[in-house]
């Protein structure tokens, strides 16, 4: 349906079922969006500003902090790569066991972070498959940092492939092709022809992975051990305080995460801005040209 065609049928709907549908949607937004967040930040700046800063700067609340960006810092560059990788598989070739890599990329999806989590207890704990043998090595997963970057990049690595197969799919193979023909090596094919092509994909999907990275719980809860100051994320810490009755503390750490959600919006929406912006810029190029 064309957008003329889309605001014609538009402008056709009874003005009372389109002032009660954007009512409902707008009451949905506050209820569910615009309140959690009024609460946190209030509940956080309850007892003013200092202790709101006192809260932020605690060591602990720092190491969580440094923690959550660590895991973040190394579990979205190997998704990023992973996701490249399986995205080119998926959508430029045919290959046995293809149905099964793509069950494989939606298996986060599927499986709750909590089991797996104790997936990676099984695995690499001290009774686990590996336990053992990375007992008598003096290396540790489980309960350490290891274990907390392989809970996030389990569960986020997913979104940069999700993002990205469909639209190379849609793409195909031509333009790499013919850049082949031309005498264009690999890495040329990536960085001139495939690269540009899927980069507002690619980020969209990096913006994502980073959120959910910030955000997960279940899987490094199990995976932690919760030892303060050494394996606490920034939502375990939100826990702890909070069970401890510690809630503007509690709600101080949340904030920030609250913080992270609200900038991942705005990147979203600004890179869905400059990519329709670049849409537009080259459709009127084209159509001068073709002129």
């Amino acid at each position: 349906m064309s957008s003329d065609r889309f605001r014609s049928v538009v402008a056709t709907e009874p003005l009372v079922l389109r002032v009660a549908l954007t009512v409902v949607a707008l009451a949905f937004l506050g209820l569910f969006l615009l309140l959690p967040l009024a609460v946190v930040f209030g509940e956080a700046l309850r007892r003013g500003v200092t202790a709101y800063f006192e809260a932020v700067s605690h060591p602990e609340t720092w190491a969580a902090v440094k923690l959550t960006l660590l895991a973040a810092a190394l579990a979205v560059p190997l998704n990023t790569a992973f996701g490249l990788c399986a995205a080119w598989a998926v959508a430029k070739f045919e290959f046995r066991g293809k149905s099964v890599l793509m069950a494989l990329i939606d298996l986060p999806f599927t499986v709750s972070p909590v089991v797996a989590g104790l997936m990676f207890v099984l695995v690499f704990g001290l009774q686990g498959w590996l336990g053992p043998w990375l007992d008598r090595h003096d290396l540790h997963v489980v309960f350490a940092v290891p274990g907390i970057v392989l809970a996030t990049v389990f569960v986020t690595f997913p979104f940069v492939a999700r993002e990205l197969i469909p639209l190379m799919q849609v793409q195909g193979r031509e333009e790499e092709e013919a850049a082949v023909v031309l005498g264009a090596g690999p890495l040329q094919v990536f960085w001139r022809v495939t690269l540009p092509n899927i980069k507002w994909a690619l980020l969209y999907g990096v913006i994502l992975s980073n959120a959910r990275a910030f955000g997960e719980f279940g899987a490094v809860s199990v995976v932690s051990g919760h030892i303060r100051g050494q394996t606490n994320t920034m939502t375990l810490h939100v826990e702890n305080l909070y069970n401890e009755y510690n809630f503007v503390a509690a709600f101080a750490v949340a904030s920030l995460l609250a913080c992270v959600a609200l900038v991942t919006l705005v990147a979203k929406s600004l890179v869905e801005a400059v990519e329709g912006f670049t849409r537009r810029s080259g459709s009127v190029r084209g159509g001068r040209s073709s002129a």
